[in-house]
């Protein structure tokens, strides 16, 4: 039988040798044992083609490699497949090209959760809670996410058509949309939380969040902004420049912010501020997670060496490994770590990586944090943890991570509640319950978020449909559970209302009035401003 593979080895050979030169690796290894290794590496490829039992596809043999190479090396040098490029690069750039909404497939049918704020959907008058029927004419019920995304994205300017049940019309609702230009936010939310502190949330560093940070915080200061909580909870990261860019409205003078260090001297940079901005006296409080990491970490241990503000929350990640992106002959890419991040104090907030396997679920497995003080850093004062100080004097440890200076543990919700979150059943209960009140509720209260907050709630008459609609949904009522997270659970089924008629401003204004690491945060801004000697 004639034996046939899938990708040419010449095509194979290019991909490794351009892997290797694009990285350099050359440069730094002998080029005997480079030549080598690739020799060997040929060898075994060579021999698999022409020897194995079964046809194989060389091109997954090739990223089987590759993957299995940069494995071998720390959890953040990664191969990125030429299919998944388009999404990565979606999200550091801060935008797509598409109809603009926020979807999920609820019960085998395209649900509108939101439409993206100016985009061409929101344009045209697409409201949440809207169900698309049809694209281009053709039934879509059963689609799948990866199907939305095929039919709906689309060069700009393109056009596709669809056609939406609305509940309370009788009739299907076409609409021609034409595609654009669709921005993905870096800034979650923003808003006065009352008449003197501001809330400002970011959820990642990419090539705008700077653009937008600096445009939400003037918006807020014209509000009347006298005092800021900068929300990094759950951000991951992304590029470093933002980073160092975000940390600079904060901060004076030409102090340094980051610096980095590589094998490779070119690799070795320091990051200082720069520019002056109206933001460098105004009492600030930086909160943190677990999820908090890599551009996050520069941000917030910046501010903490400087004194320049107060850090509360939990330890955050401790990723402080700077990586390269070099594109591969076919759109692939790999991802380097080619440096490590330090903080003004000097310190590495990377934490170990040699047991790979539970590095990720280490996190998962830290032990809860007393809350409490920790301006002194008392709570690691017995770690084996290099010591470092502050502008002020005050020690702080490196090596895992940024440990804040008021530390708030998250609150845990039961299993039952957790169960319900899994299975998207408050959305879902939501979208019916607004399917038959939502037009009231927005004659009712109308642009007046905070008439909403104030008055509006679920009856008990309401929650008892709701625990009979989980149960519906094979979750186990637990009274215990549902008693112990009541206020939860009502404040969760709130937020969902008040995001379908504000989005995510009224999300993140209905909960942060039960968030508690939020809430015990505010009251700690009298020592945000003795720390920053405001």
């Amino acid at each position: 039988m004639e034996r046939k593979s899938k990708f040419p080895l010449t095509g194979i050979l290019l991909i490794i040798i351009g892997i290797v030169l694009g990285i350099e690796i050359q440069k730094v290894i002998s080029n005997d044992n480079l030549r080598e290794n690739l020799k060997k590496f040929n060898d075994v490829l060579t021999y698999t083609d022409k020897f194995y039992v079964e046809n194989i596809d060389s091109q997954k043999l090739i990223e089987a490699a590759i993957t299995g190479m940069l494995d071998s090396l720390d959890p953040h040098s990664v191969y990125i497949p030429a299919k998944n490029m388009e999404t990565v690069e979606e999200q550091f750039r801060g935008n797509f090209d598409g109809i603009g909404i926020e979807f999920q497939v609820i019960n085998d049918t395209l649900t509108v959760v939101s439409p993206i704020t100016g985009g061409p959907s929101e344009a045209l008058g697409i409201m949440a809670g809207d169900r698309i029927i049809k694209i281009g004419g053709k039934e879509c019920i059963g689609i799948t996410n990866e199907q939305v995304r095929e039919k709906l994205r689309g060069p700009a300017g393109s056009k596709v058509t669809i056609s939406i049940f609305r509940p309370g019309n009788k009739d299907l609702m076409d609409y021609e949309i034409t595609r654009d230009k669709i921005p993905l936010y870096s800034i979650d939310a923003h808003f006065m939380y009352n008449n003197e502190i501001g809330y400002l949330s970011v959820s990642r560093f990419s090539e705008t969040t700077t653009t937008e940070v600096v445009d939400a915080l003037n918006d807020l200061k014209k509000s009347g902004m006298k005092k800021l909580v900068l929300d990094l909870r759950n951000n991951p990261g992304g590029y470093l420049n933002q980073a160092f860019q975000i940390a600079d409205l904060f901060i004076d003078g030409d102090k340094l912010i980051v610096y980095t260090k590589g094998r490779r001297e070119e690799f070795n940079e320091e990051y200082r501020a720069k520019q002056t901005f109206p933001f460098e006296k105004i009492p600030l409080v930086v909160l943190v997670n677990s999820g908090s990491a890599s551009a996050s970490e520069i941000v917030s241990g910046a501010i903490q060496d400087w004194d320049r503000g107060l850090v509360v929350g939990e330890t955050t990640f401790g990723k402080g490994l700077v990586q390269k992106q070099f594109l591969l002959p076919d759109n692939s890419a790999v991802r380097i770590t080619i440096s490590k991040y330090y903080t003004p104090s000097g310190r590495l907030i990377q934490r170990d990586y040699k047991d790979k396997k539970s590095y990720y679920s280490d996190l998962m497995n830290r032990e809860d944090q007393a809350e409490g003080d920790n301006i002194e850093h008392k709570s690691e004062r017995d770690s084996s943890k290099p010591i470092y100080k502050t502008k002020g004097g005050r020690v702080v440890y490196g090596g895992g991570g940024i440990t804040p200076d008021y530390i708030i543990p998250s609150e845990k919700i039961t299993p039952y509640s957790v169960a319900i979150r899994r299975a998207n059943l408050f959305y879902q209960f939501v979208l019916s319950y607004m399917d038959n009140h939502g037009e009231a509720l927005k004659n009712q209260f109308g642009n007046d978020i905070i008439a909403f907050k104030n008055k509006f709630n679920f009856t008990e008459s309401e929650l008892n449909e709701f625990v009979k609609y989980v149960s519906s949904k094979k979750v186990e009522y637990k009274k215990d559970d549902y008693e112990k997270d009541k206020d939860f659970i009502k404040a969760q089924l709130k937020a969902y209302v008040a995001r379908d008629i504000w989005k995510n401003t009224g999300w993140y204004q209905t909960l942060l009035d039960i968030d508690n690491q939020f809430v015990k945060a505010i009251g700690r801004f009298s020592e945000a401003e003795k720390l920053s000697k405001l």
